[in-house]
């Protein structure tokens, strides 16, 4: 009786077991195939919502720019205690005129994004304690908390006591 318990628990166990890995999506899907169905000076903004929804990232210069991104995640082997590992790593961006067409468009994938270098220098501040722009800001944020003086006017009195 005891065998088929143990039988059917087992069995129970390894059923709800999946072998397939799970992915998880952000952004939008299939990004590299609807991209390529945008004409450069042809595509309206208008079109670009239709085809590809709302950009992920919008930022206005001369020219709207729209930043689509697409992004897969799924579990690393078993060594690396089941972290996430980034599989497919898309961005698109996306140059609009004022008149609401597409001037330019970039396609970075994560061969592109590996080949970016990224500057590791780092710049000093170039003012100490005693230079101008310290004591400047010091008295503007002295300024800004106490507008009236009251603050520093308490304190002589609590000095001169």
């Amino acid at each position: 009786m005891f065998k088929i318990v143990y039988i059917f628990f087992f069995a129970l166990v390894v059923s709800n077991c999946s072998f397939e890995k799970v992915v998880k999506h952000h952004g939008v899907p299939f990004l590299e195939k609807k991209q390529k169905q945008l004409i450069i000076d042809q595509s309206t903004s208008n079109d670009i919502r239709k085809i590809l929804g709302t950009p992920s990232t919008q930022s206005k210069f001369d020219n709207d720019i729209w930043i689509y991104i697409e992004r897969k995640q799924t579990q690393s082997k078993l060594r690396s205690l089941g972290r996430m590992k980034i599989f497919k790593n898309d961005v698109l961006v996306l140059e609009i005129d004022n008149y609401g067409i597409l001037k330019k468009k970039d396609f970075y994938n994560m061969d592109d994004m590996q080949k970016i270098r990224i500057v590791e220098e780092t710049t000093e501040a170039s003012f100490t304690r005693n230079s101008f722009i310290y004591d400047f800001l010091s008295s503007m944020r002295q300024k800004i908390n106490d507008p009236l003086g009251v603050r520093a006017k308490k304190r002589e009195e609590i000095s001169q006591r």
